[in-house]
C-alpha cells in the first residue's frame, strides 16, 4: 500500500506506539506556549488551507454531481466555523504550533508497522501549517489519519485516551472541523501525489487508484461532517460492580467515550490544590475528594463533559457510581435536553463477587481492605432505588455471567439506535 510506503521514509525518527504519542501530544498542548496564539484570527490558518485545498480538489472531479457535493462540503465548513467561531476565540490561549512541527521525523507504529509519518500523518506543507492553532487540529490529523489506514479502533482508543488524560473534552465540539479539513488535505494530497509520480491519463489504472483514493478521503470528509444523534448511556453501579473494566469495551465496539468519575474527580481536585486552596497550608485541613461539595462538583463536571461529547455527535459513557437519582438525573438532563437517547445500565454482582473484586483491587494498589469494603458498605447504603421515570430508561447487567460483555453491547444496540 501507498501509506506503508510513505511511512517507511520518515527516516531514522523516534518511533511511537499509540498510547505513548497520545501522552506525548497530551503534554505538548498543555505546556506549549504560542508567542503568536493571542494575536491569530480564530480559523485563519484553516481558511488560508481550505480555499486552495477544494479548488484543487474541484479541478481534478469531472463529474458535475461529485463537484456539487463538494461546494456544499465547503459551504458547510465556511458556516460552521462561523458557528464555531465563539469557541475557537474563548480557547484561543490554548493555540499552540503543532506536535507534528516539533516531530518532523517521528512515526507512529502499531504491531511492528509504521503508520504515519510525524507520529500524527499532520500535512505540513499547506498554508498556515507553520501557525499556532488550537490542539483540535493536531488530534483531528490524527484521527483521520488512523482512519485513512482503516484502523478504526485504533481511532476510537487515540480519541478516548486523549479527552481522558488531557480533560478537554470541549475539544470534541471542533473536532468535525479540523477532521473534514484534514480528510480534505488528505484528498488533495492523493492528487499531488498522482503528478509526482507522474501518472497520466494514458496510465488508466494508476490514474483511477490516485483518484480512488481522493475519492474515498472526500467520502471521509462527508462522513465527519455529518451530524449523528449519539446516545448517553450511564454507567449504575458500587465499587467492584464492574463498570470500569465493561464499559472499556464501549470505546471499541460501539465508538463511545468514557467520562470517568475517578478522573475527573482527581483533576478537579488537583485544579483546587493548584491554586493555592487548603492543600498548599501546612496550617490546613487537607482536601477531602469525598466530601459532598466535592462530589458534587464533580458530577456537575461530568455532566459538562458528557454535553460537551453530544453536542461533537458523539457516543457518551459515563462511569460512575450514581448513588442517587438526583446525580442519575443530572446527567440523563445532559440528553434529554438535546433530544437525545438516553440508557442507564445497572452494572450488579453478588456480595461475594464484589467482595472478591475488591479484595483483588487493594492488594493491587495497596490499600488497606478494611477501608475498601468500608466504601463499599456505605455506597450500598446510600443507594437510592431506580424510580418510573428512570426504569424506562434502565437496563440491568449481570458482570458475573460469562457473556457480560457481549450482553452489554446487544442491550446498548437493541434499546439505543446508534446513527
Amino acid at each position: 500500500m501507498r501509506h506503508t510506503l510513505d511511512a517507511d521514509k520518515a527516516g531514522s525518527g523516534e518511533s511511537l506506539e499509540l498510547e505513548s504519542l497520545i501522552d506525548a501530544l497530551v503534554a505538548y498542548h498543555r505546556d506549549a506556549i504560542s508567542d503568536d496564539a493571542a494575536a491569530q484570527d480564530a480559523g485563519r490558518p484553516m481558511t488560508l488551507a481550505m480555499k486552495a485545498e477544494l479548488a484543487e480538489i474541484r479541478e481534478a472531479l469531472w463529474d458535475e454531481g461529485e463537484r456539487k457535493r463538494l461546494d456544499q462540503l465547503g459551504e458547510w465548513l465556511e458556516q460552521d466555523l462561523v458557528r464555531l467561531t465563539p469557541i475557537l476565540e474563548a480557547r484561543a490561549h490554548r493555540r499552540v504550533p503543532s506536535w507534528a512541527l516539533r516531530h518532523p521525523e517521528s512515526r507512529l507504529c502499531h504491531a511492528g508497522r509504521p503508520l504515519l509519518v510525524n507520529a500524527i500523518g499532520r500535512d505540513l506543507e499547506v498554508p498556515g501549517a507553520d501557525l499556532a492553532d488550537d490542539p483540535a487540529s493536531d488530534l483531528a490529523a490524527l484521527l483521520v489519519g488512523l482512519e485513512g489506514r482503516e484502523t478504526p479502533e485504533l481511532t476510537r482508543l487515540a480519541l478516548d485516551r486523549y479527552l481522558r488524560q488531557s480533560g478537554d473534552y470541549e475539544l470534541a465540539r471542533l473536532l468535525s472541523l479540523f477532521g473534514t479539513c484534514h480528510a480534505l488535505t488528505a484528498a488533495r494530497r492523493a492528487l499531488r501525489r498522482r503528478l509526482a509520480d507522474g501518472v497520466d491519463s494514458e496510465n488508466s489504472a494508476l490514474l483511477a487508484e490516485s483518484m480512488a483514493e481522493c475519492r474515498r478521503y472526500l467520502a471521509l470528509a462527508e462522513w465527519i461532517a455529518e451530524f449523528r444523534f449519539p446516545p448517553l448511556v450511564i454507567a449504575v453501579g458500587v465499587s467492584g460492580s464492574g463498570k470500569s473494566r465493561f464499559t472499556r469495551g464501549l470505546v471499541t465496539g460501539l465508538g463511545a467515550i468514557r467520562v470517568s468519575s475517578e478522573a475527573e474527580r482527581q483533576r478537579l481536585t488537583q485544579a483546587e490544590e493548584s491554586s493555592g486552596h487548603p492543600q498548599g497550608d501546612p496550617g490546613q485541613t487537607a482536601v477531602d475528594i469525598f466530601s459532598e461539595a466535592a462530589t458534587a462538583a464533580t458530577y456537575r463536571r461530568l455532566a459538562a463533559c458528557a454535553g460537551y461529547l453530544l453536542d461533537a455527535g458523539i457516543p457518551a459513557c459515563v462511569d460512575a457510581t450514581c448513588l442517587t437519582r438526583a446525580q442519575r438525573d443530572q446527567l440523563r438532563q445532559q440528553a434529554e435536553a438535546r433530544g437525545l437517547p438516553c440508557l442507564l445500565v445497572s452494572f450488579e454482582a453478588d456480595d461475594a463477587t464484589l467482595r472478591r473484586r475488591i479484595e483483588k483491587r487493594a492488594t493491587r494498589q495497596g490499600v488497606a481492605l478494611e477501608e475498601s469494603l468500608a466504601v463499599l458498605a456505605r455506597q450500598q447504603q446510600r443507594f437510592e432505588p431506580f424510580g418510573d421515570e428512570e426504569r424506562l430508561h434502565l437496563v440491568h447487567l449481570d458482570t458475573t455471567a460469562d457473556n457480560a460483555a457481549d450482553t452489554l453491547l446487544g442491550l446498548i444496540e437493541e434499546h439505543v439506535k446508534l446513527a
